[in-house]
């Protein structure tokens, strides 16, 4: 009888602290973040709320943290919705449009006479909208959704100065900014600029995100409300933003859908005092549709983008953005855009070196170096990944494909490691 108690208390711990059967993998990550286990080890809670869930965070320690069904992170104590009105009685977005002008040239406090007000509520309403959706993942937590409809919807949840963190199998809804700010100096026209990212790490290390959706969701940019020049206004931010001295990153098998600008690495050109020589992100078997930019944008990083796929009905912008002194490396990634050629893929933003191989458009070699070239941009990016860390590669489009269609995303996650 002893022994058979301890057998139970034994599978009792296992499954306490694995991550949901449904959902689970027996691998850990591979590439730039390989070693992170996150909350292994460490007491799981279950949650259902987001008060629970910031309860739960809270905990010191390692943890594991099961997220069941949807939390919103605009749920209030009593368990209602908070909106905008809630946050600011009285802001209304097109009294704060008309203080620019009719062509959005530059604000006024004496436009009208409730210019000034509406900059103050926009303000406050601003900061209290944060206050209320930000959800911060402390150090030694896995984070993992429950089957295949754990949601966060709204929450805008950041990693800051957090190492060993693991995030798997959640749906990211990005949050919507009910006080997105006009910028008319940004750019040839201006630019609307939103606060919130669906998922922020801010001097993170040995970050693992695997088996997550990201997407606008229920709020599409194309159903936002017209703003200046006839365009959308801009209520989103990014999906998944890298910033200020991360390192050891890995994203895998991942979904990002529908979006504007969907993953930016490192946090300004003038901030290589906080990035240089750090951001070491792995991109590795995620799937990219209706994104118009950034898949990813990177600055001053060590990046490995591998094994991707890229599709869209949509004319984006750019997939590969070559920032200020990154070293991006490409490696078999699959581009798919009926009547897009190449230049699609790479883009050209102050940085000088960027590196491809074996990477298809439209199931032919992409050539991406020679697109790279006519840039501007020598293939001289100064590390090999090969070199550094031990990974898997699929070698045919369609193995990629094929892999990346069936398993990228919440509720897709399968044991083994992809093979052709």
């Amino acid at each position: 009888m002893r022994r058979a108690a301890v057998v139970v208390a034994l599978l009792a711990g296992l499954l306490l602290t694995a991550s949901p059967p449904a959902s689970a993998t027996g691998r850990g990550p591979v590439g730039w973040a390989a070693g992170t286990t996150g909350g292994a080890g460490g007491p799981t809670w279950t949650v259902h709320t987001r008060a629970e869930l910031k309860e739960a965070l809270a905990v010191t320690g390692p943890k594991t943290i099961r997220v069941v069904g949807d939390i919103n992170g605009h749920e209030a104590e009593d368990g209602s919705l908070l909106g905008e009105q809630d946050y600011a009685p009285g802001y209304d977005l097109a009294k704060y449009m008309s203080c620019f002008g009719e062509d959005g040239a530059g604000w006024s406090d004496t436009r009208h006479d409730y210019c000034k007000q509406q900059r103050q509520l926009r303000q406050t309403g601003s900061n209290k909208e944060k206050a209320r959706i930000q959800l911060t993942v402390p150090s030694d937590t896995t984070l993992v959704g429950v089957g295949d409809r754990a949601r966060l919807l709204g929450v805008f949840l950041t990693v800051n100065t957090g190492t060993n963190i693991v995030i798997r199998n959640l749906h990211l809804e990005a949050p919507v900014d009910h006080f997105t700010t006009w910028s008319p100096g940004d750019g040839t026209r201006g630019s609307w600029n939103a606060r919130f990212d669906a998922l922020t790490v801010i001097t993170g290390k040995h970050i693992w995100i695997d088996h997550c959706t990201f997407t606008d969701g229920r709020f599409p940019d194309r159903e936002a409300p017209l703003g200046f020049h006839g365009e959308r206004v801009g209520r989103h931010d990014g999906l998944l933003d890298i910033e200020d001295g991360s390192d050891f990153v890995t994203v895998s098998d991942s979904r990002f859908t529908d979006h504007d600008k969907a993953i930016l690495i490192g946090s300004g050109d003038g901030r290589g005092d906080r990035d240089r020589g750090h951001l070491k992100v792995t991109l590795i078997r995620n799937l990219f549709t209706d994104i118009v930019q950034r898949a990813p944008r990177v600055r001053f990083g060590q990046v490995h983008v591998v094994n991707n796929v890229y599709r869209g009905r949509s004319t984006p912008l750019y997939a590969l953005g070559v920032g200020v002194e990154s070293a991006l490396f490409s490696e078999r990634n699959v581009f798919r855009h009926r009547g897009g050629t190449p230049a699609l893929a790479v883009a050209d933003y102050g940085g000088e070196h960027f590196r491809d191989t074996g990477s298809w458009f439209n199931g032919r070699p992409a050539g991406l170096n020679a697109v790279a070239g006519a840039l501007g941009l020598d293939d001289e990016v100064g590390w090999d990944p090969a070199e550094v860390y031990d990974y898997p590669v699929l070698t045919s489009p369609s193995a990629v494909e094929r892999h990346v269609l069936r398993h990228a995303g919440a509720g897709r996650a399968k044991e083994g490691r992809p093979h052709e």
